[in-house]
């Protein structure tokens, strides 16, 4: 068997152990050192003198000792100390009330405020559980359609895979070779033109189904316009201030993305004070899992770029680029199929899989296709919304459905965010079509 042979051999293996459920990082490791020790194999040498495990230790130090994945620690502690703080509520109220007269208000709070604490968290499955625990059963008792409300959720839990500061898109960044803050910038505009697009369905459709959106009670409606904006500065305005001095801060130059999460992550502490929450408890909790998650995602960059050194050195990204390059694709047929492949791998993977694993197959082809690797970026980042949305495998759906009544089935979940797919679709086909949207910012702050 051929050398490029055996490294789709690797490849085949490695999908079929991740749908079968082995933790991605030491898959990777394993085939990596497995597969490496037969390529750098020699006669009448000692065991522990193959150059695989040289490889191995090499890529760790160089993952951990890689200055742009400093920030994502930072940046977890600055979402677990806000998902603690206990805003979520107040800030929920807030919005309802100051949306009150819109179609759908309800609805439209859920969005915006999954939109803002997404953003402050990042985190997919706490923001759709809180949510769910929190905006779910309201709706429901408003008369509510359970697969509107289901799908509000899970598709505003998403967004922060997209709107900055997106751990996903440090990542990528990472793998790529580019600039986080241009990242961040380009994903900027895209990432609330989504959330604008999830609110202008939600307010049509309670426009032409009223049924499926009713207004809320003139008896809750009825608060008068100090109060509400006394909620408003209580609730809204401290976490979107800390969220628009994170970015700002790292848009315009003033700090890093480093610096700015350090920041943030004190300023989320502070916050948390201020609201009476920031218990020893709290802190402890939020301290083991951004330890947990920040060391998932660095062994993770271990395994892949060991596995990636090795698949690359049998030949396998050579035969893949030629394999493509000889279905003599143009740039539009080639980013449709990248994304149909992303779209389908988000079924049984994690984006953080799909990100450090696949993502780097399609990046050598980019300057082939003339295809901007930050436009491609913020593509990729949309995409990824339909990987929590899409059934089988909508994560989003399953957390929902495990905070939900028992009345409502996870088929109506499935079936309340596929709406919000074909948004998703429709927004990405928008961008490819207009890149300024994504591109605009980065050059306006940056020049090309």
């Amino acid at each position: 068997m051929s050398d490029p042979a055996v490294a789709l051999v690797m490849l085949g293996i490695l999908v079929f152990t991740i749908c079968i459920g082995f933790p991605v990082a030491f898959t990777l490791m394993a085939l990596g050192v497995g597969f490496g020790y037969y390529a750098y194999f020699q006669d009448h040498q000692a065991f522990f003198d193959n150059r695989v495990f040289y490889l191995l230790t090499q890529n760790t130090f160089t993952v951990l000792n890689n200055d742009a994945l400093v920030s994502i620690p930072l940046f977890l502690l600055m979402g677990y100390l806000v998902e603690r703080a206990n805003i979520l509520d107040g800030l929920f109220r807030s919005l309802q009330l100051a949306l009150r007269f819109i179609p759908g208000a309800l609805a439209v709070a859920t969005l915006v405020t999954c939109a803002l604490f997404a953003t402050a968290t990042g985190i997919v499955g706490a923001v759709v559980t809180l949510m769910g625990l929190l905006a779910m059963p309201q709706m429901m008792k408003a008369g509510y359609d359970s697969r509107l409300a289901a799908g509000v959720i899970c598709a505003g839990g998403c967004l922060g895979i997209l709107i900055p500061p997106s751990i996903m898109l440090i990542v990528y960044g990472a793998m790529a070779g580019l600039s986080v803050v241009k990242l961040y910038a380009a994903a900027f505009v895209p990432g609330f033109f989504l959330a604008g697009m999830y609110i202008v369905y939600v307010i049509v459709l309670a426009i032409l189904k009223p049924e499926r959106a009713p207004p809320l009670p003139k008896d809750q409606g009825n608060v008068p316009f100090g109060e509400v904006a006394l909620l408003l500065l209580k609730s809204f305005f401290p976490l979107a201030l800390l969220i628009m001095s994170v970015l700002g801060a790292i848009m315009f130059g003033i700090a890093t993305p480093t610096e700015a999460a350090a920041v943030g992550a004190l300023g989320a502490a502070i916050l948390a004070a201020g609201y009476r929450s920031l218990t020893w408890q709290a802190l402890r909790e939020s301290v083991f899992l951004t330890a947990r998650t920040s060391a998932m995602v660095c062994w993770l960059f271990v395994g892949s770029a060991t596995f990636a050194s090795i698949f690359a050195y049998l030949g396998g990204n050579q035969i893949i680029k030629e394999f493509v390059l000889g279905l003599n694709l143009n740039a539009v047929t080639f980013l449709l199929l990248s994304q149909v492949i992303i779209f389908l791998l988000g079924w049984p993977l994690e984006w953080t899989e799909i990100i450090i694993i696949f993502v780097p197959i399609f990046l050598p082809m980019l300057s082939h296709f003339n295809i901007d690797p930050i436009l491609f970026g913020v593509l990729i980042a949309l995409n990824l919304q339909t990987a929590f949305l899409s059934p089988p495998m909508a994560m989003s759906a399953y957390y929902l459905k495990g905070v939900s009544p028992p009345s409502v089935l996870l088929t109506q979940i499935f079936s309340g965010c596929m709406p919000f797919v074909y948004v998703v679709l429709v927004t990405m086909l928008i961008v490819y079509v207009f890149p300024g949207i994504a591109m605009w910012l980065p050059n306006a702050l940056y020049g090309r």
